[in-house]
């Protein structure tokens, strides 16, 4: 096992339940039997706070079983990691890249424990959660189940505080879990019918987390805080109530509040809005390594906020010892360029989405004309069969990506080259044929005409501008132009892009293909069916499944309310041939109507890496869900070598685990 996995007694019970939830083999949640680090040594950074009595000992802020990491090269603490971000909110990052998790992936997407010392799994519905003993916040608070039965029955559960109620990842089929306190270091969440959700949701680049440091969210609570006391610091935060002041201050994965206690290996120091903005070790964090040594390696992470545009440049100019976040394969022959002069080298990963880019028609678009064409499969073939997907990786990839659909990678367990390539080839003289027997005819001016007469321009919208998304569109717009389909393109900011693909403004959209392109059958097929309001295709079907029907609209074609069934299925069976089985059938049915129109994928992602960085994979997966990016790498097991040579120590980097 790497590191993430624990160290101490494991999962226990498990037996019994490895069939009823097959995606947490035996292996992924047994652990080694006994820690096997050395004797702890104090980190040098924070010996004269420990001499002055200002902290205790490591022995005394470690948990007496620690989580055990394994490293490809054992490091020497110290240093401080210099990063470059467009916006003081990327804070939130570094909760993706530190990647503390009660269980977490591994390269190999197996689920182990984490954070937690085991967990129990029995029939794929019950879950025992067990905290390792002496774990604590980073202000030396004891992490308890205090800290998750507050998170469920005082703030997910008082609709003042969380008015949408708790998450779908702890609802399957819209059931609550039984939450049992067992005692100061065990809690347990169970269902009668199983959850696969659950610990995937718990290991998530932005995960479920359900449970906050209670010792300091009390004082923001009105059940427990003194009246007076709470007026006041309402008041002095400028906050409409006690509610708002909460959800302020409770910013688990937003990370914008340096007063909130942490548990991940680097915790805020400033408070944003800051042009730099410091995160500092935590010296109460859960992970060694074999020497004893406590993690993180690093002692300080630097986040210098600059425009997203000029940080491809400010990367190449040395400023960044890790970069990967507002790069892009367009930047690769530049950074290349600059490595010997900067002491850095780039590398190339594979990335995991389904498509580098696919164009989403909105099918619940409120033009009631369009919407019959865009609901009528033979209009989406045909625009598919008219993307040049060749061209476009040729022109602007260089012939390195892989052409075809929006689906799984060959890197998954579920691909079928069928899927890839359905309705992808490039057939000018199939799209028209179809066009044809829709109906729609071409006018003299060599544009097809919808049935109300007006001409068929598709406008495709996007969030922001993008030199990679215009390009891609400019390609398209050409070869759609041979059969008769005018394309527009039309940037806009984020907000209210979001805003006009729900509310059903928006015809056609562009954007990156389905996350998780690497999925394994016991993952979720949730991109695939209507299960989310943000999914691009079909906005108001997603609000409805997400809102429970309160909002938006039940599916009303007979395939995607297919989907949404067999969704539903996969949700309620625990075997992974089951899951296998609904995922096969939710691909093909995804294949064949062609609800996205992919472009190619497996865009390498420039990853930029300090010639001293140790730890870094040479070869590895950008991904966000599953891999939280750095984070499934563990970087608080970076370290900076400070004795080679930079030339040097580029060429020698160990790749990680």
């Amino acid at each position: 096992m790497r590191a993430g996995s624990t160290a101490s007694s494991g999962c226990r019970g498990i037996a019994a339940s490895a069939a009823a939830i097959a995606f947490l083999s035996a292996a992924l949640l047994l652990a080694t039997g006994g820690t096997s680090h050395a004797a702890l040594q104090e980190t040098p950074s924070l010996a004269a706070e420990v001499a002055q009595g200002a902290l205790p000992p490591v022995t005394d802020r470690i948990p007496r079983e620690p989580a055990l990491a394994e490293l490809e090269t054992i490091g020497r603490p110290g240093g401080t990691l210099h990063m470059l971000m467009a916006s003081p909110k990327d804070t939130r990052m570094m909760v993706v890249y530190g990647y503390a998790r009660l269980v977490a992936y591994t390269p190999a997407l197996a689920l182990v424990p984490d954070m937690l010392e085991a967990v129990d799994v029995a029939e794929g519905r019950s879950f025992t959660l067990h905290l390792r003993a002496g774990h604590k916040w980073s202000d030396g608070k004891p992490f308890t189940s205090e800290d998750f039965r507050y998170w469920f029955e005082d703030v997910a559960q008082n609709p003042e505080l969380t008015p949408s109620g708790l998450p779908m990842a702890l609802l399957p089929n819209g059931e609550p879990p039984q939450f049992t306190v067992l005692d100061e270091r065990t809690v347990r969440y169970s269902w009668s019918q199983p959850n696969p959700l659950f610990l995937p949701a718990l290991a998530g680049a932005d995960p479920l987390f359900i449970y906050c440091p209670a010792h300091y969210l009390k004082q923001f609570h009105k059940k427990y805080a003194d009246q007076e006391a709470l007026t006041a610091l309402i008041k002095a935060a400028s906050a409409r109530n006690w509610s708002a002041l909460h959800n302020k201050m409770d910013a688990m994965y937003r990370n914008d509040n340096p007063d909130m206690p942490s548990l991940e290996p680097w915790v805020l120091k400033t408070r944003p809005p800051a042009d730099r903005i410091v995160f500092e070790r935590n010296p109460y964090y859960y992970r060694v390594d074999g020497a004893g040594h406590q993690l993180p390696y690093i002692d300080r992470v630097v986040f210098s906020i600059a425009s997203s545009k000029i940080i491809p440049a400010k990367t190449g100019a040395g400023e960044s010892d890790l970069q990967a976040r507002y790069l892009s394969f367009d930047d690769y022959t530049f950074l290349k360029a600059g490595e010997e002069a900067n002491a850095y080298k780039v590398r190339l990963w594979r990335t995991g989405p389904g498509s580098q880019l696919a164009l989403y028609p909105n099918l619940n678009v409120d033009d009631e004309v369009w919407r019959g064409l865009l609901r009528d499969v033979r209009f989406r073939r045909a625009l598919s069969l008219a993307t040049d997907r060749h061209e476009i990786n040729q022109v602007i990839y260089f012939g390195l990506a892989l052409e075809g659909q929006n689906t799984v990678l060959p890197e998954s367990p579920l691909y079928r080259p069928e899927y890839r390539s359905a309705w992808a080839g490039y057939d000018i003289d199939e799209a028209n044929r179809l066009l044809d027997l829709i109906g729609l005819k071409l006018g003299s001016d060599g544009v097809r005409q919808l049935p109300d007469g007006r001409p068929a321009d598709i406008v495709v919208e996007d969030s922001g501008e993008s030199t990679e998304k215009s390009d891609v569109l400019e390609l398209v717009r050409d070869s759609w132009r041979k059969i008769g389909i005018r394309l527009f393109s039309r940037p806009m900011q984020l907000t209210l892009f979001r805003r006009r693909v729900f509310s059903g403004q928006t015809l056609m959209s562009i954007d990156k293909g389905i996350e998780n392109g690497l999925a394994t059958a016991d993952m979720s097929p949730s991109e695939f069916a209507p299960t989310a309001q943000e999914q691009l295709e079909w906005p108001k079907w997603g609000q409805y499944m997400e809102t429970k029907g309160k909002a938006g609209e039940a599916p009303d074609l007979p395939q995607a309310t297919q989907l949404k069934h067999l969704y539903k299925e996969w949700l309620a069976d625990s075997g992974s041939d089951d899951h296998a089985r609904i995922w096969h059938e939710m691909l093909r049915i995804w294949a064949e109507e062609v609800y996205s129109i992919g472009t190619v994928a497996g865009v390498q992602q420039p990853v930029v890496v300090s010639a001293r960085l140790r730890n870094v994979p040479s070869d590895g997966v950008y991904n966000w869900d599953p891999g939280a990016h750095f984070g499934i790498y563990k970087p608080d097991g970076f370290w900076f070598d400070q004795t080679a040579a930079p030339a040097a120590s580029a060429e020698l980097a160990s790749p990680a685990q």
